[in-house]
């Protein structure tokens, strides 16, 4: 239930939506007052999220920042939550990745520069309805193809959230207690969410963080006054992320 509930959630927290339901009052509201109101506020709306300052700087504090990889200490495993791929059955032959590959290539430059020993993929199926080949077998594959040992991977694929990516690592972890050091690896804007998680799961973990959508400051009229199209759509993660955190605190998750 509370996996469905998530999903409508993250539909409901789109701007996108926001902007067409106040159009749509604007057009079929009868009082001229309330009419123009919709209007300006759908206006104010689009102007607000598609400024790409407004939304940089937004992503830059909310971001967890980047470690160095020379400051990266050496780990037994690290623990890789997913997120970050589709499975297509019309093209069922390859891997398919989206923005946030980067969760699964930093931990295999540092796996390559010796400080990490093992990976855990933690992540199940996205999918509502249909049953999915789990994400976590997905990245196990492209390790595999990267000349990684099996023995070297390991996968927890009934994760559906991050909730439970926290609590199915914890119960991995215990069958391994020679792991002690645990490297943390997720995207930046949902290293808050997943370390809280993993913090209160009872899993000591260091963050690493990748797939950064906050760039330095830029000043020039492209980046700070011209509506950005890709600004207004990035919003709608950070929110729904924001959110995301805000209810895992009050349901006890994080």
């Amino acid at each position: 239930m509370f996996f469905i509930l998530s999903k409508t959630l993250h539909f409901l927290l789109m701007p996108f939506i926001w902007v067409l339901l106040l159009l749509l009052l604007a057009v079929f509201l009868k009082a001229v007052k309330w009419r123009r109101i919709s209007l300006l506020t759908a206006l104010a709306i689009l102007l607000f999220f598609s400024n790409p300052f407004l939304a940089n700087e937004a992503w830059r504090a909310w971001e967890v920042a980047a470690t160095p990889v020379t400051a990266v200490k050496h780990h037994d495993v690290a623990v890789i939550l997913t997120g970050v791929t589709s499975y297509r059955e019309d093209i069922s032959d390859r891997i398919h990745t989206s923005k946030g590959a980067d969760r699964f290539l930093h931990p295999l430059q540092l796996y390559r520069l010796g400080k990490i020993d093992k990976f855990l993929i933690s992540g199940g199926s996205g999918q509502v309805l249909m049953d999915r080949v789990p994400e976590a077998e997905q990245i196990e594959k492209v390790l595999l193809m990267a000349g990684v040992p099996e023995l070297d991977i390991f996968t927890e694929g009934n994760s559906r959230n991050t909730h439970e990516n926290a609590v199915n690592t914890a119960a991995a972890l215990e069958h391994h207690p020679e792991w002690q050091r645990v490297l943390l690896v997720t995207s930046a804007f949902h290293m808050r969410r997943a370390a809280a998680c993993f913090k209160e799961a009872g899993v000591e973990a260091d963050a690493f963080s990748t797939d950064f959508y906050a760039s330095e400051p830029q000043y020039t009229p492209d980046e700070t006054i011209f509506p950005s199209i890709i600004a207004f759509s990035n919003w709608h993660l950070l929110i729904h992320e924001i959110t995301g955190y805000i209810v895992y605190k009050l349901l006890g998750y994080c």
